[in-house]
């Protein structure tokens, strides 16, 4: 691999190729394990879900889309067999989308290939290294992110 062309770009460059290689390795991965209808915006759906379920209009306030958007979304997950929606436990009128066997399937199928992921970053430069840039992008998220806790996770649109 030729270093020499990655190393004239800049630290966004750098942050965009490593989130996009490791979020394209993922969807490969789970498209070989049976999860080929699962997109990058299902997962921070189910981020909101996981681990007791989330209302509609709670998810569309996560993800910062329309409610309309969410019931779509929503409506392909649960023929996909991923959510299906409940009864709301506190309100009878309202529902609740949670996780079925497959969804939860898929989400620990995801935790073990980025688990994996990571763990392949490590023997690349090492644990130490791996820990401090870990602790580093933590403390800039942070202190980027201290006033704005809801919006943390949110995907960038």
């Amino acid at each position: 691999m030729n270093h020499q062309i990655f190393s004239e770009l800049d630290l966004t460059s750098l942050l965009s190729l490593s989130y996009s290689s490791t979020i394209n390795e993922l969807h490969d991965r789970l498209n070989e394990l049976g999860f080929g209808d699962i997109r990058p915006a299902h997962g921070f759906m189910f981020k909101c879900i996981i681990p007791n379920g989330a209302t509609g209009i709670g998810i569309s306030e996560y993800l910062g889309i329309t409610k309309q958007a969410v019931s779509k979304m929503v409506d392909f997950l649960e023929k996909s067999g991923y959510v299906m929606r409940q009864t709301h436990p506190t309100d009878k009128r309202g529902k609740i989308i949670v996780l079925t066997e497959r969804g939860w399937l898929v989400a620990k199928a995801k935790e073990k290939i980025l688990t994996e992921i990571e763990g392949r970053w490590m023997e690349n430069i090492g644990s130490e290294r791996m820990q401090i840039l870990k602790e580093d992008l933590l403390k800039i998220v942070s202190k980027e992110y201290e006033d704005k806790v809801s919006s943390y996770s949110r995907p960038i649109w």
